[in-house]
């Protein structure tokens, strides 16, 4: 399997999402994806660690229980069971998972891992947060003369079922997968233009540390370093997703 890139007609997030999928002799899939978002750090954060956060990501069925298990205030170590929902074609389902969720605020930074084996052998991941600063122009700036700050995520995580199906069916549960992680993004970028159009009550919601501005959380998709990046000045109207490359599981 290979790259797929998103248009998501997100502004900042319309070109630049694209998701990866890669079949490891050690691991049954291996999904990384990075993409740019027009909101702060401190935002992306903590819509990612809201317990309540079910009514951004849709493929969350339902929390069963959310355990802190340590809390120096910017750290926490959280242990979460969680019901998801999956789709693909004409099938969909549940899958229950128990993961222990280590959030690092300071970096910005949180790493999960399977708490209990059930259905999943392995299921490991990480989300990394980064700054974007740009200027006026929505150039990248250093930090000390940009006027905006968005943000660049990471994410990578590795699925191994305790049960890995047999041919055909083992490819079937790689889309599964990859297209439950897409759905994930979708949710984080569709919940970020929301915050970018919204008022400032709508950031409050989510930024307790943050000190940026309603400007300043805005990238202009007209930039020209978003121009020059996409090479295209078309706009999409719906998500789509789009092979990059490909190559044999």
């Amino acid at each position: 399997m290979g790259a797929r890139i998103i248009y998501a007609g997100l502004g900042i997030n319309k070109f630049i999402a694209w998701l990866q999928v890669k079949v490891p002799r050690e691991a049954f899939c291996e999904v990384y994806s990075q993409f740019k978002i027009g909101i702060p750090p401190d935002a992306v954060w903590n819509i990612l660690t809201d317990p309540g956060n079910k009514r951004v990501f849709k493929n969350i069925q339902a929390v069963t229980s959310r355990k802190v298990l340590k809390d120096d205030g910017l750290r926490q170590l959280v242990e979460v069971d969680q019901a998801a929902i999956w789709k693909f074609l004409w099938f969909s389902g549940t899958l229950s998972v128990c993961v222990l969720v280590d959030q690092d605020r300071r970096l910005h930074m949180m790493n999960y891992k399977l708490a209990k084996h059930g259905f999943m052998k392995q299921f490991d991941g990480t989300w990394k947060v980064d700054p974007l600063y740009v200027d006026a122009q929505g150039i990248p700036a250093p930090e000390h003369a940009a006027d905006r700050v968005a943000s660049i995520i990471t994410l990578q995580q590795v699925v191994q079922p305790a049960v890995v199906p047999p041919p055909p069916f083992k490819n079937y549960v790689r889309k599964i997968t990859t297209r439950t992680t897409e759905m994930l993004l979708q949710d984080l970028q569709a919940e970020g233009k929301r915050l970018r159009e919204g008022s400032l009550e709508n950031f409050g919601e989510y930024v307790k540390f943050s000190h940026a501005t309603k400007n300043e959380d805005v990238l202009d998709e007209n930039s020209d370093y978003l121009k020059k990046t996409t090479g295209s000045r078309r706009k999409s109207r719906k998500s789509r997703w789009r092979m990059k490359a490909s190559s044999s599981p």
